[in-house]
């Protein structure tokens, strides 16, 4: 099976940038397809082609060629939901309830640290542990979003920053206003990057008023860019909401006109079957962030039901603060074997559906599906390389199924983001691994001594 751009097989080689040969490749899309003994041709970090790998020999002239044979080429994985600076606080308040882990623990610390400095080295060591784990993509949510950009761009890597919008003063805005004004210079700032795209990322339902989702609403419409959104994460919230305005935080949103294909909704727990079809017919795309769900006992969010309504379903890990890692494999791991047990259904929510929603569902949920999420001509070369010749995924009868089931994040061994090499035999390409482990340790000193004193 062949997927190329319709090239001239009598044609001299053409002289490309890069081959990447592999024993299996799985491109997404098509859905459910593995290619075997099949190349990826790519040039100025775009798919060129995908094509038997004898074919793609005789027809290209690779300026590098990079041979995997006992490996799987994946789309990188997308992360739908990450406050990866958070990644800093990480097992600091661990077996603890959503509100009191938040209000009681995170909030505080934050009060006392957050700032440009705490920002960038969060984001530094995040992006050193997705690409570690064939994550390419994220979907970032948190305070000072200038910092975060610049960030994820000086280590090429891909994201959608979000512009934070709550209702009290931060270390990032003191007032309403100023939150719109510093999203609309942050937005304006990267609104033309190849790898920076930006979202409006009001926090939740509970810490929003009215007011300020309408501006997000209109905003959002004249920038055209997503909201992101924290929604149905406990059923504390749903009751909240009913308290305060007399309805579900959805039906407040819907009336507000924010329930539409825009809303990047976030964990969506606590939902009845009408708010599923409402989901799908309002375009809504749904980040199930499983494990972070589970570990603040948050609710489980019904995956397969909202994919089987037909709604884009993408796979979060949340902050590395709850979960407690940024490991999208294991994440979609997770998700295919919690959606089983929620809808009672063995065949809920297979292995090429799991890894669709890692990746081609992270996209569209983003925005970005016609640029990463599946290997196809013309799409940015964002891959993940899995070796398959490990004690624990042997012997490979399926291999999606293997990919899913019985893969670890340490199998990654190369990553490529818009073609260019991230990660090479898992080694981190232009990221200084002993200077982002001593800075780490750094901010353990320091975040330690906040607990302490509190």
């Amino acid at each position: 099976m062949r997927h190329d751009g319709g090239m001239n097989e009598a044609a001299s080689p053409q002289t490309i940038d890069l081959l990447i040969e592999a024993g299996h490749i799985v491109p997404v899309a098509p859905h459910g397809v593995v290619l075997q003994d099949h190349a990826i041709a790519i040039d100025k970090g775009v798919i060129l082609a995908l094509l038997p790998r004898d074919e793609a020999r005789a027809r290209y002239a690779p300026k590098e060629t990079v041979s995997r044979p006992d490996s799987v080429l994946i789309p990188g994985l997308v992360n739908g939901h990450t406050h990866n600076p958070m990644t800093l606080m990480r097992g600091v308040a661990d077996d603890l309830p959503l509100k009191v882990w938040l209000q009681q623990h995170i909030w505080p610390i934050e009060g006392a640290v957050i700032g440009p400095d705490f920002v960038a080295d969060g984001c530094t060591l995040a992006i050193a542990e997705m690409l570690r784990g064939g994550t390419t993509c994220a979907n970032e949510n948190y305070f000072f979003p200038d910092v975060q950009a610049a960030t994820y761009k000086k280590f090429g890597f891909r994201a959608r920053i979000g512009l934070p919008v709550i209702d009290f003063p931060t270390a990032w805005a003191s007032s309403d206003d100023e939150y719109f004004d510093r999203a609309g210079e942050v937005h304006d700032q990267w609104r033309d990057d190849a790898l920076i795209k930006t979202a409006f990322a009001p926090h939740a339902p509970y810490t929003v008023d009215d007011d300020n989702f309408s501006r997000v609403r209109v905003l959002a419409d004249q920038l055209d860019i997503p909201v992101h959104l924290h929604l149905h994460e406990t059923a504390q919230e749903v009751q909240q909401s009913i308290d305060q305005y007399g309805m579900r935080p959805i039906a407040r949103l819907d009336r507000l006109g924010l329930f539409n294909d825009r809303l990047i909704a976030v964990h969506m727990t606590q939902l009845t079957e009408a708010e599923i079809h409402l989901c799908a017919e309002r375009g809504v795309s749904v980040v199930h962030c499983p494990e972070s769900n589970l570990k603040l006992a948050s609710g489980f969010c019904p995956a397969c039901a909202l994919m089987k309504a037909g709604v884009t379903l993408a796979i979060g890990t949340d902050g590395a603060a709850s979960n407690n890692d940024l490991d999208m494999v294991g994440e979609t791991r997770t998700a295919a074997i919690l959606a089983k047990a929620v809808a009672e259904d063995a065949a809920a929510l297979s292995a090429a559906e799991a890894l669709r929603a890692a990746t081609l569902g992270g996209a569209k949920a983003m925005g970005l599906e016609d640029l990463v999420g599946s290997l196809e001509p013309g799409k940015q070369a964002d891959i993940a390389c899995i070796d398959m010749a490990q004690i624990e995924t042997q012997p490979l009868h399926q291999v999606i199924s293997q990919v899913i089931y019985a893969t670890g994040r340490h199998q990654v061994t190369d990553v490529w983001i818009a073609g260019k090499p991230k990660l090479r035999g898992r080694q981190l390409v232009d990221m200084d691994e002993a200077g982002i482990l001593a800075n780490a340790r750094q901010w353990r000193e320091r975040i330690g001594a906040v607990e302490i004193s509190r």
